[in-house]
């Protein structure tokens, strides 16, 4: 392709009539620096309760299914289908939903389970937080499930209350991780999967530093501009590949053999822009790990797919 200098003027571009098409192709392309955001809507979550979407988690049971919640009100999550489609819901007893904030999937000991993370904090006031990891049911009898959590995790941090939206289950080494979301850099902390008797402190694993930080005009501007977009809202890994979403973008790493998490994700990731669409909240890895999809905080939400593709996106 013809190489063209962004700052050409249109006058000298008009006398290119032969390329004039290439030309115009390739100042688009350089002039914005970034390139376009690969989401594409592919429906919408279609259930009336369903009008603050802060957690997506696909199906261990069912490919192409997907179990979204809302981040308060019922202790209730829903099953979608891969276009916003509804398939069931899942009631959970003895438990509370105070700020649900990110769900994952994983099996355990050849089961299918959920984790439903009570873990927000806006004002870092709570002593502790909930993890509710449930049995993921079959929904082929019935759509309409009640259960009580097989077991339930009530952590605290090492450091003082955290607000964290961002939490995946790293199956491999029977851990769940946490990322926080008002810490400049973010903090990755873990504790153990399994079911414990006693309240679990946290084990601070460290910064991560491959986000990129904000400048100081953007902290000083977001009380007004209410755009925090540094900040981490879902997280969720699959095999070697995980994804940390933020309001802005999307950021997929690849985890090397025997290489901690914590490493990997602080390594360099790719980086898919979000274009603007507003209070991104929720995503997941697809089951074929091709795509990631996301959706937002509002009602009847839109459902995203995006390409987790190998080239970087600035």
């Amino acid at each position: 392709m013809l190489a063209v200098d962004c700052r050409q003027s249109a006058d000298t571009l008009g006398a290119m009539k032969l390329k004039h098409v290439i030309v115009l192709l390739s100042l688009a392309a350089c002039s914005s620096g970034t390139a376009e955001p690969g989401l594409k809507i592919v429906g919408r979550i279609a259930i009336d309760d369903v009008d603050e979407a802060s957690g997506l988690a696909r199906s261990q049971r069912v490919p192409d299914v997907f179990w979204v919640h809302n981040d308060d009100g019922k202790a209730r999550i829903y099953a979608i289908g891969d276009a916003g489609q509804r398939v069931g819901r899942l009631s959970l007893d003895d438990a509370k939903n105070r700020d649900w904030e990110d769900i994952s999937s994983f099996v355990l000991d050849d089961a299918p389970y959920l984790l439903v993370a009570d873990v927000g904090d806006n004002l870092r006031r709570r002593e502790s937080v909930y993890l509710y990891i449930v049995e993921e049911p079959d929904l082929a009898d019935d759509d309409k499930v009640r259960e009580e959590p097989a077991w339930t995790i009530e952590l605290r941090y090492p450091d003082g209350p955290r607000d964290v939206e961002a939490v995946a289950v790293d199956v491999d080494n029977e851990r769940v991780l946490l990322l926080s979301k008002r810490n400049l850099p973010p903090q990755l902390y873990s504790v153990p999967l399994r079911p414990s008797e006693d309240i679990v402190t946290a084990t601070k694993l460290g910064a991560i530093r491959s986000l990129p930080p904000p400048r100081r005009s953007d902290v000083a501007a977001a009380p007004k501009t209410k755009d925090w977009h540094w900040q981490p809202t879902a997280m969720d890994i699959l095999g070697d590949t995980a994804i940390v979403m933020t309001y802005r973008a999307l950021y997929t790493y690849t985890r090397e053999a025997d290489e901690d998490w914590f490493d990997a994700l602080n390594r360099p990731p790719l980086r898919t822009s979000l274009g603007g669409i507003p209070n991104a909240e929720a995503a997941a890895i697809s089951h074929d790990r091709s795509s990631a999809y996301v959706t937002i905080e509002n009602r009847k939400p839109p459902l995203y797919r995006t390409p987790l593709s190998k080239k970087d996106l600035p």
